[in-house]
């Protein structure tokens, strides 16, 4: 049994402690927002935050966040107008939309320590974070909105 917060809800899940936190938050408790891309670290779909950092959380184990607070994308934001998530709507970011959700936490953790990021910052914060739409000057172009408060 590993306990830990999600969203700033106790929770505790029942699993072995090598479980992925992925599944643990998608099947035990049904946070399906986060998505399963890729399995293996690479792609940025299935990424969260652990104390304000952002994790891929395939490559985590449930047993690494055993006490500590977990955000995934239904966290982000209560009533979902997080400026980041009305600025992918204002820039009409998302095709298909699955790596959107770890895009927008990926953005979240590089806004809450840069207010401003130049272009430059933005795209060196995001590497690694794929979208296979291709949708990378309408992320860039979102963050960037976001990063003005609109």
């Amino acid at each position: 049994m590993v306990t830990f917060n999600v969203n700033g809800k106790s929770v505790e899940v029942n699993a072995e402690p090598d479980t992925p936190l992925l599944w643990g938050i998608r099947e035990h408790l049904k946070l399906t927002g986060t998505k399963y891309g890729c399995g293996a670290g690479l792609c940025g779909a299935c990424t969260v935050h652990i104390n304000g950092k952002a994790v891929r959380s395939c490559q985590t184990d449930l047993s690494d966040v055993d006490g500590k607070d977990v955000t995934t994308i239904e966290g982000l934001s209560p009533d979902k107008n997080h400026p980041l998530q009305k600025a992918w709507i204002a820039e009409q970011v998302p095709q298909c939309g699955y790596c959107q959700s770890g895009q927008i936490m990926k953005a979240a953790e590089l806004l809450a320590k840069t207010s401003r990021p130049s272009r430059d910052q933005i795209i060196r914060h995001m590497d690694g974070n794929l979208c296979r739409c291709g949708t990378y000057n309408r992320i860039i172009a979102a963050i960037q909105l976001a990063s003005r408060g609109v």
